[in-house]
């Protein structure tokens, strides 16, 4: 409840006089403990009247000797008073430190002339003494201290509360005038005179004064003055009547026109305070509010479902047009705002409501819709004519009703063709070939088909149960070869219902008939276990794998044969070429010159039967794993300079031209020498071999610190996509890559890769058919060679 200024201050007053009550009781007490202490002073003898008195007095001698007496002993909770005032002092005495140190400064004022006061609690003590110090009056001796003990516990107590509630209240005081001043809206208090007498910041910001005492000064209102009407008018009717009263008026406020609710209360004579609480903003929603109802039935005349709204009097204020057609009622009769017993009525004359036995008795039970409570009633109607609507009503809060009517007379289709289709689905099933089940997801069997259950040999019954794949694991180990094999189909399904994993496998019955199984998760959280009978499979796959084997044996012989062959033809080979050289150079006679040219080309022969021969030792050699190979620093711009030199007579005769670009980043690397160099020849044979006449081959060698790089391209006639893959195969051509003086196998391309791969390197190639082909070999280096390599870029190009 907030107070009133007045009350404040009324709270205040009251508050005050009881802070000086309680002054005034303290000074009294120090006024009797005065003249305690002159009459002690006077009548140091009169123990009787001195123990009769409020203040027990203590002289402290200047050789730190006091004086006191038992009272003061036992208020003290000590058996006697001690001899020194040290011992009085000392820790575990009746004082605190602090409070033993205050006493002890007090003692050496009052020993210069000064008095002092304090108030103290003895330790462990609920009684609270107010201490008194001087110098002791004359005749006690000159450094003397006397000093009064007064039990004050009542009166602080009392003191205490007087100042916890005074405290309260100032707190209160202070906090509602905080509010006041903090509170986002005008706040204003008129005097007796109806003249402005406090305004807070809000409505100095308001009326964008400069603060409030000016505002209060200047009395600058907040409303303006309209014809008739005026704020003090108002006021004096509030004051004179002394009722609140409240407006909505229109207030410029920091040069905005807003509407404000003017609050007024009387404080009887007192004056009157007032608030204003902007309410634009609810003025705003209250518009907001009629749009989004607009726009709420604009939406519901759109819905493809029937919408009626009946007022609280059970009349019709809304309906959209699918209600109207759905219930064949005239927009006419409907605009006419009938009544919801006139709006049922109708239905029924169109004929588009459910055939009951007693239609008075069904009607009311509709009426009782409107107070049926805030939940909504649902019903399904079976219209005749095979028509079914879903009726929702709901109660409004405004006492109205809302009725949604669906029409579901397709959902209703559709769910018997939906249940036609899952017979469809169960006449499939059990005429499927494939042992099919479905496991829910707690594990319970819920669909199988016949082949199910007769490759388990079930009975109806006991899958009609719905047992649990544990409970079926028994008999399944009863009808396969290996019995813990049971296990993995419960782990399976546990796996596919629980885990959603798909996983498969293999089982074989005890009629010797083998199954490949899958557990498949569903997406209801149920998993489908099929089996399917691959004992044919297997048999045809035995049969299968033995002929590999075979093929494999097959062509292990046949490499062994040629390899061993080769180093067979090489023998006769030698002695032909021998003699060939032998009849050439004129052993036998001179030679006429058609038989030097037989000769010639006999050595021709042997010199390309030798290469092929050893050829294909290289790649049966490759193949065995016997493939010896040298560890030679291989400078790469030597081996590209000799391999062109070599190649360039050919290139002559093909009447191609033949470049070569060797960057001098090619480097080194280690490897056998020969087979490099017979790799790459190979490469721009082959690149030679199949360029036409006036075309160009490159040889181009670069590489990094990780590898070298040669390629070798060419404008040549391409190679199509379909057997770019086959040119590495040993013994493979090409369809148009055939020449009248090409090879009759072609094993430089794979001999090449068979190389390359040999050290560790790569072979690809890229081409398209009448622009040419190009061959990049990637050749690695050492790790030696590669921090030889970063040192030599480093010294050739110094920061």
């Amino acid at each position: 409840m907030a107070l009133s200024p007045t009350a404040a201050a009324l709270i205040a007053l009251v508050a005050g006089i009881w802070l000086a009550v309680a002054l005034w009781a303290v000074l009294r007490a120090r006024g009797q403990a005065a003249e305690a202490a002159a009459v002690l002073g006077e009548n140091r003898r009169l123990a009787a009247l001195l123990g009769a008195g409020a203040a027990m007095p203590l002289l402290i001698g200047t050789d730190g000797r006091i004086a006191g007496t038992e009272r003061l002993a036992g208020a003290l909770g000590l058996v006697a008073i001690p001899e020194t005032w040290p011992d009085l002092a000392a820790p575990g005495g009746p004082w605190q430190s602090e409070d033993a140190s205050a006493l002890a400064a007090g003692i050496a004022a009052a020993r210069a002339g000064d008095r002092f006061g304090l108030t103290a609690r003895p330790e462990g003590s609920q009684r609270i003494f107010r201490i008194e110090g001087a110098p002791a009056p004359m005749g006690c001796g000159d450094g003397t201290v006397l000093l009064w003990f007064q039990d004050v516990t009542e009166a602080e107590g009392q003191a205490a509360v007087v100042r916890a509630r005074l405290d309260r209240r100032s707190a209160a005081l202070e906090a509602l005038s905080r509010l006041i001043e903090v509170a986002p809206f005008p706040i204003w208090h008129r005097g007796p005179d109806l003249s402005l007498a406090m305004v807070n910041s809000a409505y100095v910001a308001a009326v964008e004064g400069d603060d409030a005492a000016a505002v209060v000064r200047q009395g600058v209102e907040l409303i303006d003055e309209s014809a008739g009407q005026s704020p003090r008018l108002d006021a004096a009717r509030v004051r004179d009547q002394q009722e609140a009263t409240h407006r909505t008026v229109p207030v410029t406020i920091a040069g905005e026109r807003r509407m404000m609710r003017v609050v007024e209360v009387p404080l009887g004579n007192q004056g009157v305070a007032g608030y204003a609480i902007d309410v634009e903003d609810q003025e705003e929603a209250r518009a907001e509010l009629v749009r989004f109802v607009r726009a709420q039935r604009d939406m519901l005349d759109r819905l493809s479902a029937g919408v009626a709204q009946f007022g609280r009097d059970r009349s019709l204020i809304f309906f959209n047009q699918p209600f109207a057609r759905l219930f064949e009622l005239t927009a006419e009769f409907l605009a006419d705002r009938p009544e919801f017993e006139r709006v049922i009525d109708a239905m029924r004359d169109a004929g588009n409501l459910p055939e009951v036995r007693d239609f008075p008795v069904w009607k009311q039970e509709r009426r009782d819709w409107f107070i049926s409570g805030p939940g909504a009633d649902e019903e399904e109607w079976l219209l005749p004519g095979g028509k079914h609507l879903r009726v929702v009503a709901q109660p409004l809060p405004d006492g109205g009703l809302l009725l949604i009517f669906e029409d579901r007379t397709e959902q209703i289709q559709l769910a018997s063709a939906r249940d036609t289709l899952l017979r469809v689905r169960s006449a499939t099933f059990d005429n499927l070939f494939e042992a099919i089940s479905v496991f829910s997801s707690d594990g319970r069997l819920s669909l199988w088909n016949n082949r199910f259950k007769e490759l388990w040999g079930f009975e109806e019954a006991q899958l009609a149960a719905h047992p649990r794949v544990d409970t079926l694991t028994p008999h399944l180990a009863a009808r396969l070869k290996r019995s813990n094999h049971a296990g993995l189909v419960r782990e399976l399904v546990r796996s596919a219902t629980q885990e959603r994993k798909a996983r498969s496998g293999r089982v074989a019955l005890i009629d010797g008939r083998e199954f490949e199984f899958a557990a498949v998760p569903l997406p209801d959280g149920a998993a489908l276990f099929t089996m399917l009978d691959i004992t044919d499979s297997r048999k045809v796959e035995a049969a299968l794998r033995e002929r590999t084997e075979a093929l494999e044996e097959a062509d292990r012989l046949k490499t062994a044969f040629v390899s061993n062959m080769s180093y067979e033809l090489r023998t006769p080979l030698t002695s032909i070429g021998g003699f060939a050289e032998m009849l050439s150079a004129g052993y036998a006679g001179e030679l006429p010159d058609l038989a030097s040219d037989y000769v010639a080309a006999i050595l021709d022969s042997v010199a390309r039967l030798g290469a092929l021969i050893d050829n294909v030792l290289d790649l049966t050699q490759s193949d065995m794993g016997s493939l010896l190979l040298a560890e030679d620093e291989v400078d790469l711009a030597n081996l590209c300079e000799e391999t062109a030199a070599a190649a360039r007579d050919f290139a002559v005769k093909r009447k191609v031209a033949l470049a070569v670009e060797i960057d001098p980043s090619v480097g080194i690397i280690t490897g056998d020498l020969r087979r490099l160099g017979q790799a790459l020849g190979n490469i721009v044979e082959n690149a030679l071999r199949y360029t036409d006449e006036d075309g160009r081959v490159l040889l181009r060698a670069d590489g990094n610190a990780k590898e070298a790089r040669l390629i070798v391209s060419d404008n040549g006639r391409g190679i199509a996509a379909a057997d770019q893959a086959r040119v590495f195969d040993r013994f493979t051509r090409t369809v148009d890559g055939r020449t009248q003086d090409a090879a009759a196998v072609g094993l430089g391309l794979p001999l090449a890769r068979q190389f390359v791969e040999a050290h560790g390197g790569s072979i690809a190639l890229e081409s398209k058919v009448g622009q040419g082909t190009t061959v990049t070999i990637h050749l690695p280096r050492t790790a030696d060679q590669q921090a030889a390599y970063a040192g030599e870029q480093g010294a050739a190009d110094p920061a």
